[in-house]
């Protein structure tokens, strides 16, 4: 996922950017109102989510939310000093999504940030019914069965195995799967924390967890299930 992020303060964008990437997010830095204009203008579609800093030399965010709001439907959360009743009714008023007052914890926004983002997920056209060799998922109660048999998997091993289910012969990358797992509780999912469930669900459903046949490892590229 891509994010603008528009701060004038360049050492609290630098510092951001740093923790943003160590979330696995990307982004594209402006200081001021004009520059972001002209990336939304050139581009606004690149982008999941928008971080705008209230208080900026040539303008405010303000501008900017109205903007991205009038061309997408994607969440904005504001950046601010001004801990101002008034002001903060006006952005959410604006449409923007959040607001979180300087100084704040990184950790604390990144939590507002997958806040935020599960809000805008689209509900999946998930069928009621799915088979991958002798695996049963059946959706609608979330269940799962190995040869009529169920088989007890824990909630993010059978939000891991749906993602396969929904997409039968396509080759995942370890960043999709992390991408679609972490909202399950609300926690950021690592890659080592993903190899575990990957090894966890192959020793559940494989006939031989050591040569998988159903979740299949391809090199270089990350995880396939089916033909």
């Amino acid at each position: 996922m891509k994010f603008l992020l528009v701060e004038d303060d360049k050492t609290i964008a630098s510092g951001l950017e740093y923790s943003l990437q160590q979330e696995r997010y990307s982004t594209v830095i402006c200081h001021d109102v004009a520059s972001a204009k002209q990336v939304l203008a050139e581009d606004i579609d690149q982008f999941a989510l928008c971080l705008f800093d209230l208080q900026l030399p040539d303008g405010s965010g303000y501008e900017l939310c109205k903007m991205v709001k009038e061309r997408r439907d994607i969440p904005v959360i504001f950046l601010t000093v001004i801990d101002d009743e008034v002001n903060v009714v006006m952005g959410l008023d604006m449409g923007a999504d959040d607001y979180i007052t300087k100084p704040f914890r990184v950790r604390e926004l990144l939590s507002r940030i997958k806040s935020v983002l599960r809000r805008y997920q689209k509900p999946s056209q998930t069928k009621n019914i799915i088979d991958i060799d002798n695996i049963r998922i059946n959706t609608l109660e979330g269940k799962v069965f190995k040869n009529s048999t169920e088989i007890s998997l824990t909630a993010l091993e059978y939000r891991l195995l749906l993602i396969f289910g929904n997409h039968i012969g396509q080759v995942l990358s370890r960043n999709q799967l992390l991408e679609q797992i972490w909202d399950v509780a609300g926690d950021f999912v690592n890659d080592n924390t993903l190899t575990v469930y990957i090894k966890r669900l192959r020793e559940k459903l494989e006939d031989d967890p050591g040569h998988p046949t159903l979740i299949k490892t391809v090199r270089g590229l990350g995880y396939k299930v089916g033909d």
